[in-house]
């Protein structure tokens, strides 16, 4: 993350030194022209919820897209100038749509400056191309969901307003109109807009013209930014402030700055154990973990994909390699070809020892048959058609279904986990046993994965898929499928209470319904709309607060804002590290019983963040890939090893020094046969004594 020096010696090789008096510079004759990111085709912006894409292709440095699956920013020179527009019409949040002008959900934004800069002023060059929807400034920054913007709208009045970063209704932003005035303006040229700020005070100009007044104590802190829901031009950006100002901001950075150095020498650094290459079967975030050759060592089986009919709805895998983490092949099915490795959702294959007799196998669809391979060779045990399509499906170009993922959970009550869930992509899911007998079939709002959970204690689970409980005998203890929205991107059960005696809950990070939670019995606890929340995770974040904590991360409409929850569903804190997703896996890193959530193995934006979303573990500039991510201990001594990859090679690393203690963490995680780039990863406490 770039902090104030860093963008101050950057602004100034864009636009001349700066003054004294000047926070930043830039004319953006430095940006390159053209767009400002890097349409993905048909992977289309979902390929940014769990894999890592520096500014989609495009260096943007100081700025960056917030909304980053949006392609809304371009360059080009207008008179000799150069001018930076925003050239969407952002039609889902016109006024149309949503009642009272409510800009709605979001809208496009181009961010940059420092968290700590305060009591500036900031002055813009812009051109309105439309006068259908609001063009402006974003000023006093926190993140894409929680910032001020004064703007011009309609074509005849100014606006100062603030985005809240709770909403009230399903999918309608949350403003605050601060004011408005008559002011007529045309498409014809450039107005000169300036906002200052003097602690909650905010006078907004145009043209050197006080327009507005406004005093609001929410952020009187924050980045400035680039906003438009219609197109517009920005040229000529300068952020000025007093120099006592200057020097208590600068004071400030260097404070946190020292602060995270500190942090970061008290933890282990990461360490290269073993790298290898994956030439032309390599894939993104479509891999699954477990001994497939029988030696008591995990081993990566890598799935290669072709979307059909159109992006993440109907993928076949197309091949399978099975590799060592030395990078050695065990066994290879299919055809590997490189444009085959991207996907946006998930495949349906795992690796588990189905039949308890201590050898693993392959369970998958493909070719509409669910199948069982022998994990040592690959070779077919058994299969079965997939069901046929339901008629009330819309979207039915085959007969038969083609399967978006699979669980396994323990319905029957056995030694293991045998029965098998298999879904299509959020309407039907259909339950096998371990011999591939259909035994019943579920429909509802499935969302992406489920979760089980023995609840009773009776040997068999339940599971939560969806906003539905179901019981082991195919009958669902509750439902609100049909209450919400939005679908579950990722659910849980547990009591994360840290009092044994407390009944178990289920969380819910549903899409744009935000985060929900209920009892056991399905009574409404909780439901904050912060956002299309995806990627929980569960660990103890945070040594201050009692029992586990859940953190979640934004993505559709509001990338990369992070919400920590504590296990009785209130909201600790919100952050936004990066304009990215992210899986947010708990990492056991120290082994001291804290534990922090991965973001990325990028060495500027990624890390390891802790419960107060300070980066306490960067990984070293040594060309790495940082594409995708996995958190698993590996060389055993119960701390994590973070396993980084793209198509072409993958690397591991470990703790740079050894553990020190008679007692280590090691906490108890989701089992590796119900892997998922949509699951919600548990990491629920546990010590063991140093052998």
């Amino acid at each position: 993350m770039r902090t104030l020096l860093s963008l101050a010696l950057a602004a100034s090789a864009f636009a001349g030194d700066l003054f004294a008096g000047d926070l930043f510079k830039d004319d953006f004759s430095k940006l390159p022209a053209g767009h400002l990111s890097e349409p993905l085709g048909q992977l289309g912006g979902a390929v940014q919820e769990y894999h890592y894409l520096a500014h989609r292709g495009v260096p943007t440095a100081p700025w960056a897209n917030a909304i980053v699956h949006q392609d809304a920013w371009t360059v080009s020179d207008e008179d000799g100038m150069t001018y930076v527009e925003q050239h969407l019409v952002n039609s889902t949040d016109r006024a149309a749509v949503f009642p009272n002008n409510n800009p709605g959900l979001f809208q496009p934004l181009f961010v940059t400056g420092d968290p700590a800069w305060h009591s500036y002023t900031y002055e813009v060059q812009m051109k309105p191309l439309s006068f259908k929807d609001i063009t402006g400034v974003a000023f006093r920054y926190r993140t894409n969901r929680h910032f001020f913007v004064f703007g011009l709208r309609g074509g005849n009045e100014a606006v100062l307003r603030l985005r809240l970063p709770i909403d009230n209704d399903y999918r309608v932003g949350n403003w605050r109109e601060l004011g408005a005035a008559p002011f007529q303006y045309d498409t014809q040229r450039y107005y000169t807009l300036k906002v200052e700020n003097d602690g909650p005070r905010i006078r907004a100009f145009i043209d050197g013209k006080l327009i507005l007044e406004a005093t609001d104590n929410e952020n009187v802190s924050g980045r400035i930014g680039l906003t438009a829901n219609v197109p517009a031009r920005y040229r000529q950006v300068r952020v000025t402030a007093p120099d006592p100002v200057i020097a208590a901001i600068l004071q400030t950075i260097r404070k946190r700055e020292a602060e995270l150095a500190s942090l970061q020498a008290g933890n282990p650094k990461p360490k290269l154990w073993k790298k290898f290459e994956t030439p032309g079967y390599g894939a993104g975030r479509n891999v699954r973990f477990g001994d497939l050759d029988g030696d008591g060592k995990i081993d990566m089986l890598i799935a290669q994909n072709i979307p059909r009919v159109r992006r993440d709805a109907f993928d076949a895998i197309s091949c399978l390699t099975a590799v060592t983490m030395d990078g050695k092949i065990i066994w290879q099915k299919g055809r590997p070809d490189p444009r085959n490795g991207m996907l946006t959702n998930d495949t349906p294959f795992q690796i588990h020892d189905i039949d308890g007799d201590g050898k693993n196998e392959v369970v998958l669809v493909r070719d509409f048959k669910l199948q069982i391979l022998e994990g040592r060779t690959g070779e077919l045990r058994t299969s079965t058609p997939t069901p046929m399509m339901e008629a009330t499906i819309a979207e039915r170009p085959y007969e038969q279904n083609a399967g978006d993922s699979l669980a396994f959970v323990n319905l029957s009550g056995g030694k293991v986990a045998s029965e098998i869930i298999l879904k299509d992509r959020y309407k039907y899911f259909w339950v096998y046993d371990k011999n591939l007998k259909p035994l019943w079939r579920g429909t509802g709002q499935t969302g992406h994965f489920p979760y089980a959970l023995d609840i009773n204690g009776d040997g068999r689970e339940e599971f939560a898929l969806g906003y539905t409980l179901w019981g082991p005998d195919g009958k669902a203890h509750w439902s609100h499928d049909t209450k919400y929205k939005d679908h579950a991107d990722g659910i849980v059960i547990g009591n994360y209470t840290g009092n044994p005696q407390e009944p178990p809950r289920v969380y819910a990070c549903g899409s744009d319904e935000g985060f929900l939670l209920w009892d056991i019995k399905g009574n409404l606890l909780k439901h904050t709309q912060i956002g299309h929340a995806q990627s929980p995770s569960v660990g103890k974040y945070r040594m201050d607060v009692p029992g586990l904590q859940l953190i979640t991360i934004n993505y559709w409409r509001n990338p990369g804002i992070v919400s920590l929850f504590d296990a009785d569903g209130n909201l600790l804190g919100q952050a936004e590290p990066f304009h990215h997703g992210s899986p947010m896996l708990p990492v056991n890193w120290r082994g001291d019983g804290q534990e922090f959530s991965m973001l990325s193995a990028n060495v500027g934006e990624g890390g390891m963040i802790d419960g107060h979303f300070r980066r306490v573990v960067m990984f070293p500039n040594d060309g790495h890939p940082d594409l995708a991510y996995n958190v698993m201990n590996l060389t055993g001594d119960e701390r994590d090893e973070i396993i980084v990859w793209d198509t072409n090679r993958v690397w591991i690393y470990t703790q740079d020094s050894p553990f020190k203690g008679s007692r280590i963490y090691a906490p108890i995680r989701n089992p590796d046969f119900n892997e998922s780039n949509y699951r919600t990863t548990v990491s629920l406490p546990r010590w063991v004594d140093v052998k």
